[in-house]
């Protein structure tokens, strides 16, 4: 089976972490996003990826080639970004009609039962009830937990079911024809090609679409969501610190995530903190974190704060959103 992965969006919303990163490569509790979503499928049993790639989609395929070069991966191009229905259009040529086919959005960690999933005779949507979701698809069920309509971003919406990102699709010929249609009569809402569209086209031609309510769902788009997610999953998958880490006269309050070759000198690290490898951390104290890889932090007191790969920090009591390669001085030493 097929699983198709649209990584190609720009995550304006994670800037500036997101100019020199894909959001799908950043971190939570010690892992790419990218990853969580590659292992879960793998495990359940999916053996083909389509990676659909647009900005700084050279960093995903050189990701995805080295950690996992066994995968049979094929990287499609979407060079102008006219929604996820536009995305899952441009793989239509290595897309297998005639199988189910797998959506999963590369920006989303879903807690779900795939297997139970694919064991449905129908194709099926997962869903989560939001408390406002004119900021999602939406789907609209009947009383017996099909979909009736699907809507994307409605402004007075009819249900609170979003769908949180995790398609599986039956009658994949269909869904493609669909986008086909749309694409071909440039049929746009709110100026883009939605997969809601085309889902609906389905809809409307009689497919019957299952709905499935997942517990936990982590859309990780936004600086406070993310640092959320990692606090879930540092506390889900437990306190790890590799043996290479070095730590002198310092606190690790956990859960936390600390990669290999990282050096704590008189800290105190943690709750929810996940640090890159071969990062340096002095005088500080660090909380409710992500820090990335070869980074320098001295003397700072952070909370809730994003700091990038490369980046040199000192001195200072803030809560940040730092992107790569950058140095920030604020102890009034210079």
């Amino acid at each position: 089976m097929q699983a198709i992965i649209p990584v190609a969006g720009a995550g304006t919303r994670l800037r500036p972490l997101t100019y020199t990163q894909p959001k799908a490569l950043i971190s939570v509790a010690g892992k790419p996003i990218l990853s969580f979503i590659v292992d879960e499928l793998r495990e359940n049993g999916i053996t083909e990826f389509i990676f659909v790639i647009g900005y700084l989609g050279e960093k995903i395929k050189e990701f995805v080639e080295s950690h996992y070069p066994e995968l049979n991966a094929k990287f499609v191009q979407q060079d102008d970004r006219h929604g996820l229905g536009h995305a899952i259009w441009c793989a239509r040529d290595v897309i297998k009609q005639d199988e189910e086919l797998i959506i999963h959005l590369g920006d989303t960690i879903v807690d779900i039962d795939i297997k139970q999933i694919m064991a449905e005779p129908h194709s099926t949507l997962c869903i989560k009830k939001v408390e406002d979701p004119r900021a999602f698809g939406v789907a609209e069920l009947t009383p017996d937990g099909f979909i009736k309509a699907v809507v994307e971003k409605p402004t007075i919406p009819k249900s609170n079911m979003a769908l949180v990102g995790f398609y599986f699709i039956r009658e994949t010929k269909m869904l493609l024809e669909a986008l086909e249609y749309s694409i071909q009569h440039d049929l746009r809402t709110n100026n883009e090609i939605y997969l809601t569209d085309a889902l609906q086209t389905m809809i409307n031609n009689g497919v019957k679409f299952k709905s499935s309510k997942v517990d936990s769902w982590y859309d990780v788009g936004k600086k406070e969501i993310l640092l959320e997610t990692n606090a879930i999953l540092l506390r889900k998958f437990g306190n790890k610190a590799e043996n290479s880490c070095k730590c002198d006269n310092s606190i690790i309050v956990p859960p936390v995530q600390i990669a290999e070759g990282v050096r704590i000198v008189n800290s105190i690290i943690g709750p929810n903190v996940s640090i890159g490898e071969n990062t340096e951390v002095s005088h500080s104290i660090i909380r409710n974190s992500i820090i990335g890889s070869f980074s320098k932090l001295e003397r700072v007191v952070l909370h809730s704060s994003l700091i990038g790969s490369d980046s040199s920090v000192t001195g200072l009591s803030q809560s940040l959103n730092i992107g790569d390669n950058t140095e920030i001085d604020l102890s009034g030493t210079k």
